[in-house]
């Protein structure tokens, strides 16, 4: 998200005097909703202690604070969590007196998010024939554990179906055998309907088209069974068996236009020896795809995935 309204940070300072603060009483009883705010920028000096007087100005509970200053490529970034029932004014005023804080004093090159935890998350899950990764994520929603409601699933094979209204989520089945074009369409008429924070490849064993990574850009997920970028594309598995590698591993990435190539979020791999078959490591390989894709969502939708160019800033 960039820019905003366009105001001094004198006419802020004339906000906050209006509206003048009232801190939150330490015995308060914290709601657990939380506003997220998340800022990449040019680095230069002062820029914690502006978010920090702007937050303090709204009478800000600050619970969580991270920042990274990247040497590399000259850029800041942050992420702050803020008790909601801190806020002295609207989350719409909140949002509009931040944005004018940034037009003034970070620039417009600067990109920024603020949320509310209470505006509940969505998500669609792609899938094929595979079903362990849907089985976890299905699990951890049903369990409270994953910040969002998985409000769909499309599949390319119907088997899947049943397992999924187990859990009380709609399948939606469209097959791919004839018309790729036709059957993407429809997935994507599915998905904008519901338009969820996050579109989950997981081993949806299907290339989105380019068309669909730039409208899905920053929101599709893809779990790849291989540690990127060794082994990209298919049969990563038989890839990494043929070249006698003593780790495998998997990772959770963006999904772009270029194959296996998106900004990565989270990576992990396992060991395995001379004595393991492609059937082992495909076995093994299952374990770590299931906890890389399960944090990495996870933490996409608590917004502590930055996105700077190919690269990612993880406050987890």
């Amino acid at each position: 998200m960039r820019g905003g309204l366009a105001c001094s940070r004198d006419e802020l300072g004339t906000l906050s005097d209006v509206t003048a603060p009232t801190p939150a009483s330490t015995s308060s009883t914290d709601t657990g909703d939380r506003y997220i705010l998340t800022l990449g920028c040019p680095d230069q000096t002062g820029i914690v202690a502006r978010i920090s007087t702007f937050l303090l100005d709204a009478g800000g509970w600050i619970t969580e604070a991270a920042y990274h200053s990247d040497d590399d490529t000259g850029w800041f970034f942050t992420r702050q969590a803020v008790r909601a029932d801190s806020i002295t004014v609207e989350f719409e005023e909140l949002h509009a007196r931040f944005a004018a804080l940034v037009d003034a004093e970070f620039g417009p090159r600067t990109e920024w998010k603020l949320t509310s935890t209470r505006v509940p998350k969505k998500v669609v899950l792609l899938v094929s024939k595979d079903s362990h990764c849907l089985i976890d994520l299905l699990g951890r929603a049903d369990r409270g554990e994953l910040p969002a409601q998985i409000s769909a699933v499309i599949g390319n094979h119907a088997h899947l179906g049943g397992l999924v209204g187990s859990f009380g989520v709609p399948f939606h089945h469209i097959p791919f055998l004839d018309d790729k074009p036709a059957a993407f369409a429809r997935v994507a008429e599915l998905v904008d309907e519901i338009a969820p924070d996050a579109v989950v490849l997981a081993r949806f064993m299907q290339i989105l088209p380019p068309e669909l990574c730039e409208r899905w850009t920053g929101r599709a997920i893809n779990i790849h069974h291989s540690f990127l970028p060794s082994f990209v594309g298919a049969r990563p598995y038989h890839q990494a068996f043929a070249r006698g590698v003593k780790l495998i591993g998997a990772t959770c990435h963006y999904a772009t236009a270029e194959l296996d190539a998106g900004p990565i979020i989270e990576q992990d791999v396992t060991r395995i020896d001379h004595s393991d078959s492609t059937d082992d490591m495909v076995r093994q390989g299952r374990d770590i795809e299931t906890l890389v894709l399960a944090r990495g969502v996870r933490w996409h939708l608590e917004d502590r995935v930055l996105v700077h160019g190919r690269k990612t800033v993880v406050f987890n």
